[in-house]
Order: C-alpha cells, then structure tokens, then sequence
C-alpha cells in the first residue's frame, strides 16, 4: 500500500498547491453550506443565525489547516488576486489557484446536496424554489433581502471583503503581531464570524466569489433551472462576484497605505516591540504593561 501511495505522490508544486486550494475551499464549503441546510431543512429547530455564522468561522479555520502549509490557503478568488495585486503571488497562479477554489465549491455543494437529500425532498416536496416559504437555493448561494437595492448589495459585498483583506493581512503580516500558525488560522476563522454577526442582513456576506458562484452553479444544474441566475433586477448572481474582487484589492491597499508600508527599513528596528512590553503605552491594560 505505501508504495501505491508514493506512484501517487506529485512533484508539480503548482499542481501540489491547487489540490490544496481544491481541498481546503472544499472544507470551507461543506461546513458553511451544511449549518444553512441543517436550519433551513430543519425549518429552525436545528440550528440558527448564530450556529452558521460559527460554522462559517471554522469552516474557515479549518480549511487554512487543511491547505495552508502547501498553498497559503487563500480558498478565496478575492484573496488570490488581492495577494497577486501586492506581488504576493504570481500572477500565472492566479487563474489555477481561482479554478481549483471554485471546482472545491461545486464538489462541496454536490456533497450537502446528496447528505441532506431526503431532507430536502421532504422540505419542499421535490420542487425546487429559489425564494418564498419552501426556497432552498440560500442554501448554497447567497440572495438579497427584499428592500435592499442591488447596487446596496454591491457595496455591501466590496465593503465586506474590504474588511476581510485589511483584518487577514494585518494577522499575516510578519512585521505586525506576528501570531503562531495556529491563532492566525483561529484569528482569520473569527474574522468571518465577526463579518457575519455584524454585515450579513443585507445580502448574506459571501465575501468569496467562489463560495458564493460555484454552489450557485450547481443548484443551477441540480433542479433549480435558470432561476439562480436570472433572480431580481440586473441578474443579482454577478453581485457576490464582482463585489468581492473590487473589495479585496481595495481592502489590501488600504491595509498597504495605512501600515504595511511604514514599518521601518531594515537597518533600524526592525523588530517592533509588542504593545504590552512599550513603556509609554496608556491604554486600557497599562497596568500589565510589564508582566
């Protein structure tokens, strides 16, 4: 068996990373869209607003363990452009990585489909509805509320994301607070969480074009016909794309312009001390400052 296993072994290291982007979105995917599925099909009583926000946030965190030794673990098409725009990443990575993320979440949305199919049937008989009482497409993707305008939606989605990208680069930053490995997978988790109890009324914070188009392909081609994609004014499905790469790369300059470029050059300290150890810090916990 082992050495079945090492034939199988891929030395391509960019073949290495989108398995990993694949595995990871995937993770992501299947405990996100699965606390929706468990509320929804349960009509409420398993679940609630507060279990898929916390899904979501470790839906997260453990996609960042699944893939982020290999790949970074963006799991995010928004991230991956973000960090290319930086130079961050090659930009040839940029369409492999967004493809590998997107198939992850179509295979992800495949899996809660097929879990909780009978659930589904019994839910809303076997027709398939995007909205009203027994609409089940949300989910899998993501639909505004009724009074809320597209182009508010839009700026929701880039604003979210914009958030997103400050909050990831400033845990990953290596000359900021410098985080271990494992809390910055823990920090980045409740980074989603926080988005999703404060900014998730509008439109639901897909926040990741991945997340939100590749399950929305796979309810179009799972009963729900054409309707997930000509929803509302303006075709909405465009809305929780485009909205997150605009916000991404807004959101990592801002971080860039606001911090990241000021750190001080390599011959003076380089090495900022922590907030807790500086003598002149007044703040709420100066009382520890030398603990």
């Amino acid at each position: 068996m082992g050495k079945v296993l090492e034939k199988l072994h891929i030395k391509n290291s960019l073949v290495r990373e989108c398995l990993a982007e694949f595995l990871g979105t995937f993770i992501l995917l299947v405990f996100g869209d699965g606390s929706v599925a468990q509320k929804v099909l349960s009509k409420g009583e398993l679940g609630s607003a507060l279990s898929i926000h916390w899904s979501w946030g470790i839906g997260v965190m453990l996609g960042i363990y699944v893939a982020g030794g290999v790949s970074g673990a963006h799991l995010n098409p928004s991230v991956t452009v973000a960090q290319a725009s930086l130079g961050r990443v090659s930009w040839k990575k940029v369409i492999p990585y967004m493809l590998a993320q997107y198939f992850g979440a179509f295979v992800a949305s495949a899996c809660v489909y097929l879990v909780y199919y009978d659930a589904l049937n019994n839910f809303d008989g076997g027709v398939r509805h995007v909205d009203g009482e027994f609409g089940t497409a949300g989910i899998w993707s993501t639909y505004p509320q009724a009074y809320v305008s597209t182009w508010n939606c839009f700026g929701d989605q880039v604003f979210g994301t914009a958030l997103l990208l400050i909050c990831i680069l400033a845990v990953t930053d290596p000359r900021n607070m410098q985080p271990t490995k494992g809390v910055t997978a823990l920090s980045i988790g409740l980074v989603v969480v926080v988005i999703g109890m404060t900014f998730g009324l509008n439109c639901g914070y897909a926040i990741n074009p991945a997340r939100d188009l590749g399950p929305r392909i796979f309810t179009a081609v799972a009963g729900w016909g054409s309707d997930p994609f000509t929803y509302r004014e303006h075709n909405y499905f465009w809305v929780p794309v485009l909205g997150p790469h605009l916000g991404g790369v807004i959101g990592a300059f801002t971080y860039q312009l606001c911090v990241g470029l000021h750190w001080p050059s390599q011959d003076q300290d380089s090495h900022p001390v922590p907030i807790t150890e500086k003598h002149e810090y007044n703040g709420p916990c100066a009382s520890n400052t030398h603990m």
